[in-house]
């Protein structure tokens, strides 16, 4: 089932949706329900006035022009460094200054509390620093032998 909707971005940037019905929509942004554990489903076209105007089961049920942008506009706004390797960390209890590589380089954070470790499915896990920002691990069974051992003292 496709999802009749056009969507472009204007000269400001902002993105503009024109509905089944033909109303255009100025400064749409799309929100994700579930953005680890399904991000290609449940996601919300939302007006400036933070009310749903559309909701798309599935990305893949609109036009290539619209996943794209949608697509473009969620990397514009979501950061969420991978971590690689866990090179060190400074305590076993919270809380712990952890020293990592990124895919976006070095790093180094705080963690709170073991509740900032948040297990997902397929052993990826999200971790939220002190400071509110989101590393991911994509696999933890595949980081490296020393990075799976101090993981473990936080599981």
């Amino acid at each position: 089932m496709s999802i009749d909707i056009r969507l472009s971005q204007d000269a400001l940037g902002q993105l503009r949706l024109i509905d089944a019905q033909g109303a255009e929509h100025v400064g749409v942004n799309p929100v994700r329900a579930f953005p680890f554990a399904a991000p290609e489903e449940g996601i919300s076209l939302v007006g400036p006035d933070g009310h749903e105007l559309v909701w798309i089961d599935r990305l893949g049920e609109v036009s290539e022009p619209a996943q794209s942008l949608i697509r473009a506009t969620f990397a514009e706004r979501e950061f969420y460094a991978e971590i690689e390797v866990l090179e060190a960390v400074a305590s076993f209890s919270t809380p712990s200054t952890w020293t990592v590589k990124t895919d976006r380089g070095p790093a180094t954070f705080v963690l709170k509390t073991e509740d900032d470790i948040r297990r997902l499915k397929d052993g990826r896990l999200l971790i939220t620093s002190s400071h509110g920002l989101q590393f991911t691990i994509r696999d933890r069974f595949e980081l490296d032998r020393h990075s799976k051992r101090l993981l473990d003292r936080f599981l």
